[in-house]
């Protein structure tokens, strides 16, 4: 049965695929779902599918999705009760969440207290070390410390060490420096780079850990004081410090453990005294050790393999929990139930150092099948814009176990049909089958670590069949990369390296 709520029409201030699987959410909850649209956007999927639609004039994130004023302003224009910021843009500013709150409408998220504090790395650091909470040895010192005592501190800590921005994030502000003559250029780029991205120019120093994974738990809190944790996801391939694939349970973890690091989790949402969806990333040594990096105090892009581990919608928590109601389970009630991956599927070209690629999706196939989730934020003919982040869509698979799932994957990445964009399948699907990730020998240098073919050779049939079809075409149409192209074996051929139209957009 629904549930009826204090709020009927909800804002979704965001884009792509979280907007959509937000939107859908809501109409679930028989909830009024008004999307936001930028002028690239007004066809976009999520505006497609909304109840309502309020258009941001403007192309760049900076004169749209991230014009939190601007967009409160239409929100109140508009009747809106509640907004849900997705993840990203807006999600985690502590200022947008303290603006909604005074304007009386509902942010469906933690508090913006809480979200100002986590946001400051320093501070949540100082949090948990009162909480009990192992944190990364490191020194955080004071703004007016002299150049010596960041330099002692630094061979404190020990060397090599990471300089990190204390308002950073995704990799901003974060530099490794893995000896003293390095320290004074590592620390003033980083300064700068941080000042660039968020105002705030403060740096501290952590010891850096050789090979770790990046663990993090699912928290979820009430406001009647009720804090659960929903078990781990394991994030530990990335690239620029940016996560590709995310998989639960963790192969690194036995059940002693996993009741360690989930006591910590909750230990660091009571602190906090969290409310809404977050999630406490840890990074894990190969001796077992843990220590707390972060607090993510919004819904996770990696959200939908908890989601299919515990058979909970975690978006409906969400509204549940802003609507004032209590948590639906308690902590025993919570069971998590076979093997859940998630590749996130992006436009941009493993070939030309991963950049971003552009043009109309000609064709956009997503796997079908058992136990796969595909969710996505274009469909067949959408534009892929210049302006945004390039992720396409997040495929996520279920299975009674790690093996099966893995192979589930990899067919189902082999089975991802996407002409129009370069994109990232193949490339994931060679990190799924590679028998280190196999064997679960996972850690947050993997991609340094071992050779991943940027575009492995082709062998989805229908993408075959394309390619055929164009090499058959009349000579006029047909512009070979290369004479060795040309001449290909049929079975080689691929609509990357058939024509010019192909080739240029992966």
């Amino acid at each position: 049965m629904i549930p009826k709520l204090p709020f009927r029409k909800v804002l979704v201030a965001n884009r792509g695929e979280i907007a959509v699987r937000i939107i859908r959410g809501l109409r679930d909850m028989d909830l009024e779902a008004v999307a936001l649209a930028s002028d690239p956007d007004q066809a976009a999927e999520h505006v497609r599918i909304a109840n309502e639609v309020i258009f941001l004039p403007g192309a760049s994130s900076g004169e749209t999705y991230l014009q939190g004023q601007k967009i409160i302003e239409l929100a109140k224009a508009n009747g809106i009760e509640a907004i849900h910021p997705g993840y990203g843009f807006l999600s985690e500013n502590a200022d947008f969440a303290a603006a909604c709150e005074q304007a009386g409408i509902i942010f469906i998220g933690p508090k913006s207290d809480v979200i100002r504090q986590m946001g400051d790395k320093v501070r949540a650091k100082a949090l948990m070390q009162a909480a009990n909470v192992p944190v990364v040895p490191g020194w955080s010192g004071d703004a007016n410390a002299d150049w010596s005592e960041i330099e002692s501190a630094a061979k404190a800590v020990g060397f090599p060490v990471l300089v990190k921005a204390a308002a950073g994030g995704g990799g901003k502000g974060m530099r490794l420096v893995q000896n003293p003559n390095e320290l004074k250029d590592a620390w003033d780029s980083a300064a700068r780079e941080a000042q660039s991205a968020f105002g705030d120019s403060r740096i501290f120093l952590e010891k850096y850990l050789d090979r770790p994974r990046h663990v993090e738990f699912q928290i979820f809190g009430d406001n009647q004081g009720n804090v659960l944790q929903l078990f781990e996801r394991e994030c530990s391939i990335q690239r620029r410090h940016q996560k590709l694939i995310e998989e639960t349970p963790s192969p690194a973890l036995n059940w002693e453990l996993r009741a360690r690091m989930a006591d910590a989790a909750v230990k660091a949402a009571k602190a906090m005294s969290y409310t809404s969806a977050g999630t406490v990333e840890f990074i894990l040594d190969g001796s077992g050790n843990f220590y707390f990096l972060e607090v993510n105090t919004r819904l996770q892009v990696e959200h939908p393999i908890t989601e299919l581990t515990v058979g909970q919608d975690l978006l409906r928590w969400q509204l549940l929990v802003a609507a004032g109601q209590a948590l639906p389970l308690t902590q025993e009630q919570i069971q998590p139930r076979g093997h859940a991956i998630e590749c996130r599927i992006c436009a941009e070209d493993p070939e030309q150092n991963f950049m971003p690629s552009t043009g109309h999706l000609i064709l956009y196939r997503p796997p079908e099948g058992p136990f796969i989730r595909v969710d996505s934020g274009v469909r067949e003919g959408s534009e892929v814009s210049v302006y945004y982040d390039p992720m396409l869509a997040k495929l996520v698979v279920w299975a009674p176990d790690r093996d099966a799932a893995l192979d589930r994957m990899s067919r189902a990445l082999k089975d991802f049909v996407i002409v129009g964009v370069a994109h990232n399948a193949m490339f994931l699907r060679s990190i799924i089958d590679h028998p280190a990730f196999r064997a679960g020998d996972s850690h947050t240098h993997f991609l340094v670590e071992h050779e991943i073919p940027g575009k492995p050779a082709c062998d989805n049939p229908l993408l075959q069949d394309l390619a055929l079809a164009i090499a058959a075409a009349p000579k006029q149409t047909i512009q070979p990369a290369n004479e060795q192209n040309s001449s290909a074996h049929p079975a080689r051929i691929s609509p990357w390296t058939a024509s010019d139209r192909w080739r240029n957009h992966g």
